[in-house]
């Protein structure tokens, strides 16, 4: 089994930290182009099954008949940060399902994004169901509900329709069969799926470049790939790490991280999917080593790396904001991963 990648947190000139990283780079098709670590590590996708979920929902035509743009679609795959433009969109959905955020059946948490989060405070306001960073999912859930008339009670069970349905669109699209995703409780009190990583990086491969798929799906991913990509500041927030890495990849990625570290991307261009889990759940390696891997694989130039290291990668800093250490790549990607590609394709 190859090593995991290692990112490095150091204080002075020792390393204080140490993050390992399994990761899988996979086409459409399956095959594991490049791995690091353990391939086959059985994981939850947290909310990087977001996109697939939404997809159950864009293809039954539910977008169409209910009238859906692009915006909500994307706040739908989005772990969002509460901010006003956020809310709004969710809003719009239930209003257009005729439903309010009453039937939500996530919790509640305060917006993610601070200045949204002080305005509620400073209004005397406490924070809703509609804050949840999963509220456009669980809307995503809803609007499927009510285009194939299920009932709205109960609809994170996992018996229930919208749930079958979600986790046979999610095995259709990583190439595993239904019964063989492991099934448990997600944050937001909805079901979370956990499959192989390989499995999970598939799936974006087919998220970023769809092959053999019937039509109607086909056209579903590509109107949420192009709403995701259009509207990435509806996906995650306001100088999110996910908004900045499709805004500065311009059209060749589509990407969604997920809670315990899980970072998922699909590389258009080349039609692969990239799936990185953090073995100790934190995603502060994320922007060393999501640029780092991308850029050696070709997937981004060495400039936009270098970009979304600029905006997401200051070094540690103290409380008075002294750089007094470095998050850094235990790793020299370049030529052993584009050989290690090269050899697979």
């Amino acid at each position: 089994m190859p090593e995991p990648l290692q990112i490095e947190v150091t204080r002075g000139a020792l390393v204080e930290s140490t993050h390992r990283a399994h990761a899988a780079v996979v086409d459409s098709g399956g095959s594991v182009l490049y791995a690091a670590g353990d391939p086959d590590r059985l994981t939850f996708l947290r909310s990087s099954a977001k996109p697939l979920q939404a997809l159950a929902m864009v293809e039954s035509g539910a977008a169409e008949r209910f009238g859906l743009t692009d915006r909500e679609i994307a706040v739908m795959c989005a772990s969002h940060a509460g901010e006003p433009f956020h809310v709004a969109a969710v809003q719009s959905i239930l209003r257009k399902i005729g439903l309010d955020e009453g039937a939500l059946a996530c919790g509640t948490h305060a917006p993610g994004h601070g200045p949204s989060a002080a305005a509620l405070v400073r209004a005397g306001e406490s924070p809703r169901k509609i804050h949840d960073n999963c509220s456009g999912k669980h809307a995503s859930m809803l609007t499927l509900c009510r285009h194939k008339g299920w009932q709205i009670e109960e609809y994170t069970a996992p018996v229930h329709p919208v749930q079958v349905r979600l986790r046979q669109v999610l095995a259709e699209m990583a190439g595993v069969a239904p019964e063989d995703v492991y099934v448990a409780v997600d944050g937001c009190n909805a079901p979370v799926f956990a499959i192989p990583l390989r499995h999970i990086a598939r799936a974006f491969a087919t998220l970023a470049k769809p092959a053999a798929v019937q039509p109607i799906r086909e056209a579903a991913i590509q109107r949420i790939s192009r709403a995701m990509r259009a509207h990435p500041e509806m996906v995650d927030g306001t100088g999110g790490f996910t908004t900045n890495l499709m805004r500065v990849a311009g059209e060749n990625i589509v990407s969604k991280s997920g809670a315990e570290g899980l970072f998922c991307a699909g590389a258009l261009s080349q039609g692969w999917g990239i799936a990185i889990k953090m073995e100790d759940g934190s995603a502060r390696g994320h922007p060393i080593l999501v640029p780092e891997l991308l850029a050696a694989l070709r997937v981004i130039s060495a400039d936009q790396s270098e970009r979304l290291r600029e905006l997401h990668a200051p070094g540690v800093l103290n409380t008075a904001g002294v750089t007094v250490g470095e998050v850094r790549p235990r790793f020299s990607p370049t030529a052993e991963i584009l050989s290690k590609v090269a050899k697979r394709q």
